[in-house]
């Protein structure tokens, strides 16, 4: 009965019987290989039996060329031949994740699941099947617990996420491979699954058949692990969203009482501080076990003034009574500014005028005809107070005055020409203070206040 992928027929109808009676349109993604190849086959026919109509859906990420094209041509071949409903899409990965910062795999992982629930909207299709199965799951758990990850981590893969459905997620691969040769089932090789070059690829190849030699079960064995540690976590995560309900949302960021974290069972504590970087990020790929031990080492600590950065950008720094968790603010390109004009930076106003004004004021001299810019801070940047013995960075002057990184990442700087004149928060390099008798210029920062 395991050739003929029994569990995840029961599976198909159990995800029958809890979906309303007019809703029998599904969506299989299918990307040309085995295992996709496999799901459609099986649900094709396990479809017709139970009156639920079957369409598939390829996505080609525009990653591999000729083959991928050749990928989506099989796809819509077989499609047509069988009479299956076929939708198509297609995403540039490289582009998105050069501008996003993001892998290829989990550019592709977005740009995929975007087309899949697009078209199943407009194909009116209830659920979206996936052909992920338990080697799979493993090699996800290998990975997190790779890079350093919890019990929700190590949980693997959700059989069913919102409208996502993984009928094959408890079946192995080896009776997926049988499945295909028993009827004959063709399909493409994607020629990337056999180069070691990515991490996944590397488990898939040298560390699973090794753990199989231990056990031949191993991927069972693991897959039977994860889905007992995802139902003692979804218990856990009712606790944790109650947790970080807690939390309140400011301009900032988000702010949680460092009494409340430091008063729940840790586990729980840390379910509620993912919860709230993925709030702030908007995923949950990449987080990992440092970043949420570095948050609550911020809500442990005496230490005013602790700053911890995250991944994504992300800052956790202890404010008074509470943890704040911020995002990293949009990079402001340089803002021309000449004598007698206002320049909105970021949330400041910088003024250069002949009268002083109200806010952050610094008299000044400036070179004749040399332009003048506002700008962020940059790491080469050295600054001179008067008075002082030399030279420091702009950076340190910062930390001497108290002022955090996620705030000194917002203040504004007037350069002349590539040299820092002024820096709000700090004053004016002595290269740029007026010299007696001659008429100064006055740089005001001033900070705008929200709503206005």
């Amino acid at each position: 009965m395991g050739s003929e992928l029994l569990s995840a027929r029961l599976f198909l109808h159990r995800l029958a019987a809890k979906t309303p009676a007019g809703e029998r349109r599904w969506l299989v993604a299918v990307s040309g290989g085995r295992d996709s190849m496999c799901l459609l086959h099986l649900t094709l026919q396990w479809g017709r039996e139970n009156g639920v109509e079957v369409a598939a859906a390829h996505f080609n990420h525009r990653l591999r060329g000729e083959t991928a094209d050749r990928d989506e041509a099989f796809v819509r071949d077989f499609c047509r031949t069988h009479g299956v409903p076929f939708v198509r899409g297609e995403g540039d990965t490289r582009a998105l994740a050069k501008r996003q910062g993001m892998t290829l795999e989990e550019a592709g992982r977005t740009l995929r699941y975007a087309f899949l629930e697009r078209a199943a909207a407009e194909r009116g299709c209830r659920w979206i099947l996936t052909a992920h199965h338990a080697d799979d799951n493993a090699e996800t758990m290998l990975l997190n617990l790779c890079r350093g990850t919890g019990s929700r981590g190590l949980a693997g893969i959700p059989q069913v996420r919102g409208q996502v459905a993984r009928p094959l997620l408890r079946i192995p691969r080896r009776e997926i491979e049988g499945y295909a040769a028993r009827h004959g089932i063709l399909y493409v090789e994607d020629e990337t699954n056999s180069e070691d070059d990515a991490a996944r690829n590397l488990l898939r190849h040298q560390v699973l058949p090794v753990l199989c030699q231990v056990n031949p079960r191993a991927v069972e064995n693991m897959s039977r692990t994860a889905g007992i540690l995802r139902g003692e976590g979804e218990a856990m995560d009712q606790a944790a969203a109650a947790l970080a309900e807690r939390a309140r949302g400011t301009s900032r960021g988000l702010h949680i009482s460092r009494e409340a974290l430091t008063a729940a069972p840790e586990a729980v504590a840390a379910r509620a501080v993912l919860t709230l970087l993925e709030r702030l990020c908007g995923h949950s790929q990449d987080l990992t076990a440092v970043d949420v031990g570095s948050v609550l080492a911020v809500a442990r600590t005496d230490r005013e003034g602790l700053e911890q950065r995250l991944s994504y950008g992300l800052r956790a720094y202890r404010e008074g009574a509470d943890v704040v968790i911020t995002l990293p603010p949009p990079r402001l390109e340089p803002v021309p500014l000449r004598l007698g004009e206002t320049a909105e930076f970021g949330g400041w106003r910088v003024s250069l005028r002949e009268t002083p004004g109200a806010g952050e004021c610094f008299a000044l001299r400036l070179p004749p005809l040399t332009p003048t810019t506002v700008t962020l801070w940059r790491r080469e940047d050295r600054f001179r107070l008067l008075g002082s013995r030399g030279e420091r960075s702009l950076k340190r002057l910062y930390a001497e005055r108290g002022i955090r990184p996620c705030r000194r990442d917002t203040l504004p700087v007037l350069r002349a020409g590539e040299v820092p004149a002024a820096a709000a928060g700090v004053g004016v390099d002595a290269r740029f203070t007026p010299v007696e008798g001659e008429k100064p210029v006055f740089v005001i920062f001033q900070q705008i206040e929200r709503g206005e």
